[in-house]
């Protein structure tokens, strides 16, 4: 007779977590790429205003939360080794540098939404390239494995932002003593820590020096170097909507836009391809979003670029503006004196910072007949 040995166990099919993590242990960047896309176009969409009360208060809440973890991790270099005492000291351990890239990502994210929307992005393309690489590099392993240096300065550069956006939000205006006044603001914080080390603990103020303070001093630098050559946006103002047409009037509460746009070119705002008859004039109109409060001029800046010529600045009308309309404040400015060809109108800040652009290509046409739609805003 012949007995039948055991049978060996066939491995149980993987279930759908254990498939899940291992697909996102083997395509781990291509993943956090698409997950970064979508929290930022999701956070673009969802994003409260830049002066909400709440939306403040999360970013102090952020900002003194990595500071105060990146301080016990500062103090615990070169300390003996301790096993945490509890299971709370334990999870907080294992997880607290997780939690500080997770809280770097949401403000860094957050900053450059703020960016991107406060100015054209031919303008401030190096600087949010930059962030944007930061906030996409802050989810890698390598990156979260450097130094505290490198943490410090990324949390120089979310305290800087902070400031650079909070600080025109109470004062109600911007320019460059405003700037210098919010880059003052944003470095106090880890300059004083600095200055808290050097007089509690100055046998670690060598490594402060390296870790803190260089880091800042670095950080400001660049954004020193960004406003003087006019590449760090002017946040917190922003322009949602801009225009060209043949007339804008008031109506009450709205404005009424005229022009002969075909239906098909919906991508355009108003007549960027305006065909100028007789006595007609330019209008631009444009909406800026600022905080409440909020009092100060913009600049609004025409520009025609003659044929195989660059850019010659035509004309500069100065615009008031007032902020606390959720919509954004409503203004324009018209020509009547123009030549026919390529056009742009900017709207900048009294500081040379741009905020939005427009570009339209004018022709002059005889008198003739034209089918004219008019717009509510």
């Amino acid at each position: 007779m012949s007995a039948a040995g055991p049978q060996a166990l066939e491995p149980a099919a993987p279930g759908g977590v254990q498939r899940l993590r291992a697909y996102f242990e083997q395509n781990e960047r291509a993943v956090a790429v698409a997950f970064f896309a979508a929290g930022f176009v999701f956070d673009i969409l969802t994003v409260g205003r830049v002066d909400s009360w709440a939306t403040i208060a999360q970013q102090a809440a952020y900002l003194l939360v990595i500071g105060a973890v990146l301080l016990h991790m500062f103090l615990e270099q070169g300390a003996p080794a301790a096993a945490p005492a509890t299971r709370w000291a334990r999870r907080y351990r294992d997880y607290r540098s997780a939690a500080i890239h997770f809280a770097l990502g949401a403000l860094l994210n957050l900053y450059a939404i703020f960016y991107f929307k406060s100015s054209s992005l031919l303008v401030s393309f190096a600087f949010l390239a930059f962030l944007l690489a930061l906030v996409l590099a802050n989810e890698s392993r390598r990156f979260k494995a450097l130094g505290l240096h490198v943490k410090f300065a990324l949390l120089a550069l979310c305290c800087l932002s902070f400031a650079a956006i909070v600080v025109p939000v109470f004062v109600g205006s911007i320019g460059t003593t405003v700037f210098l006044l919010s880059m003052l603001a944003g470095g106090v914080p880890l300059a004083a820590l600095g200055w808290w080390i050097f007089r509690r603990r100055p046998a670690l103020f060598a490594a402060a020096r390296g870790q803190i303070l260089v880091p800042l001093g670095g950080v400001l630098t660049a954004f020193l170097l960004s406003y003087l050559f006019r590449v760090i946006p002017p946040a917190p103002l922003s322009i949602p909507f801009i225009g060209v047409y043949h007339a804008v009037e008031r109506a009450g509460d709205s404005y009424r836009l005229t022009h002969e746009r075909p239906w098909w070119r919906f991508w355009h705002h108003g007549d960027q391809w305006f065909r100028a008859q007789p006595g007609d004039r330019v209008v631009v109109y444009f909406r800026v979003f600022s905080p409440a409060r909020f009092a100060d001029k913009v600049q609004m800046r025409w520009y025609w670029r003659p044929e195989g010529r660059g850019w010659a600045l035509q004309d500069t009308i100065p615009i008031n503006i007032v902020g606390g309309r959720e919509l954004g404040f409503r203004g324009y400015g018209f020509k009547t004196n123009f030549q026919p060809g390529a056009w742009k109108v900017q709207v900048e800040t009294n500081d040379g910072r741009e905020i939005g652009r427009v570009y339209f290509d004018l022709q002059v046409v005889p008198v003739s007949p034209r089918i004219i739609t008019t717009d509510v805003d």
